[in-house]
């Protein structure tokens, strides 16, 4: 059975995000990872992280301004150097925390964007990637690169594996993986078993929810246990990151999981 992470920005939110360490590692995880832990010291997060011996192993670089509507800054002309130091910033957590994945956003398009438009964002996010790429590696830290659905976050810059992939093979480091959500990939595409098998040895890491809802991942049109067993005989090393908003209360909703863990041989 593959191991599973705790996102501490749709897990245990019944709590501040410093205490959601502690409510993870009560809960049975062993590893965490979350979106944007910037608003706090990284001392601060690295002292709950060693109190309750968990694993990070998963942080989103900075966003921009989330209120703004920003979703990333890799796709944004004109704001190279926010990025870059956005990365640098990553990087300092990321080096603190002993955490091996980094996610970029790309960011969304501008309304009304034309083909012309797109072509400029993406060679702009080609060579913001490139150089956190490059940055990275010094730290032997991965880059991951996600496909979102547009549903959740309109115009998003990119949407499937296919395209994902392509960017990555273009850029060719090796510290440059894509990021599967499965919940992403059932909205946008589907096919979930063929992409896995063609892709798993890139894919860096999966994250989880149910469709439609985004709500654990035993309820909906998924067959997440099928698709759990499928990633285990492909030998696959890494998390399944579960980034779900939970029905309920988080400990309420875990039941999936505890499930899971009881069938392991």
């Amino acid at each position: 059975m593959p191991r599973f992470s705790a996102n501490l920005s749709f897990l245990f939110t019944e709590v501040p995000f410093l205490d959601r360490f502690g409510e993870a590692a009560q809960a049975g995880f062993r590893a965490v990872e979350f979106a944007f832990g910037y608003d706090f010291q990284v001392r601060e997060i690295a002292a709950r992280v060693a109190q309750h011996k968990l694993d990070v192993v998963l942080i989103n670089a900075p966003a921009g301004s989330w209120e703004a509507g920003d979703r990333g800054l890799a796709s944004l002309p004109g704001r190279e150097h926010e990025f870059a130091a956005s990365v640098v910033t990553a990087l300092r957590f990321a080096q603190a925390l002993r955490c091996p994945r980094i996610h970029v956003m790309a960011g969304v398009l501008p309304e009304g964007a034309d083909d012309a438009e797109r072509a400029r964002r993406l060679r702009t996010y080609k060579r913001n990637v490139r150089f956190a790429c490059q940055e990275a590696a010094v730290q032997n830290v991965a880059i991951m690169i996600e496909p979102i659905n547009p549903r959740d976050v309109p115009r998003y810059l990119l949407n499937t594996q296919g395209e994902a992939h392509a960017i990555r093979e273009e850029i060719g480091i090796a510290n440059l993986r894509v990021q599967m959500d499965l919940y992403h990939a059932q909205i946008v595409e589907g096919d979930l078993e063929t992409k896995i098998r063609r892709w798993l040895p890139h894919i860096g890491h999966f994250q989880v929810a149910g469709v439609p809802g985004r709500c654990e991942p035993n309820v909906g049109e998924v067959n997440y246990g099928y698709l759990f067993k499928l990633i285990d005989e492909l030998k696959y090393d890494g998390y399944v990151g579960c980034e779900y908003r939970p029905a309920q209360t988080t400990q309420a909703g875990l039941g999936w999981l505890y499930k899971l863990i009881d069938r392991r041989p």
